[in-house]
């Protein structure tokens, strides 16, 4: 890939596929930091959906791991390096505080709290119209 500039669609930087991915694009980061901002536009048509027609809660949780998988693919990209696969082990910390539902426009937020080798815990947001909507701290395993 040879324009890095953002926004770039998400399938570019993590290993996610349709219908498993659930955010669209990396819209801004800060790679040394770890830290950016993704967005997800839950589809019609998704599998993570609830029969009352919502996301299910968990997917939120998910879309803060893609986000920071996002975040780090681009990292790595700017770095020469390739985008690697990366698994989300655990959620640390999670709290749900509203519904999101297909056609909303969802902001995803993350940063790196800590990075001990291959391991890292990030914080982060999902926020439906500005409001946050979910929160979580999560830990992520990225295999060499």
């Amino acid at each position: 890939m040879d324009d890095l500039s953002l926004p770039l669609p998400a399938e570019a930087l993590i290993p996610h596929r349709l219908p498993m991915r659930l955010v669209d694009r990396l819209t801004a980061c800060d790679p040394g930091a770890g830290s950016g901002t993704v967005e997800a536009l839950p589809a019609e048509d998704g599998l993570l959906l609830t029969r009352e027609g919502s996301l299910d809660p968990l997917a939120l949780f998910e879309m803060i791991a893609q986000a920071y998988a996002a975040v780090k693919g681009y990292e790595n990209l700017i770095n020469g390096r390739p985008v690697r696969g990366g698994y989300l082990v655990g959620i640390r910390w999670g709290r749900i505080q509203g519904s999101a539902f297909p056609g909303d426009r969802l902001m995803v937020s993350v940063e790196t709290e800590m990075t001990l080798g291959d391991f890292s815990v990030a914080r982060g947001t999902v926020a439906r119209e500005g409001r946050s909507i979910a929160s979580a701290v999560i830990k992520v395993w990225s295999p060499p």
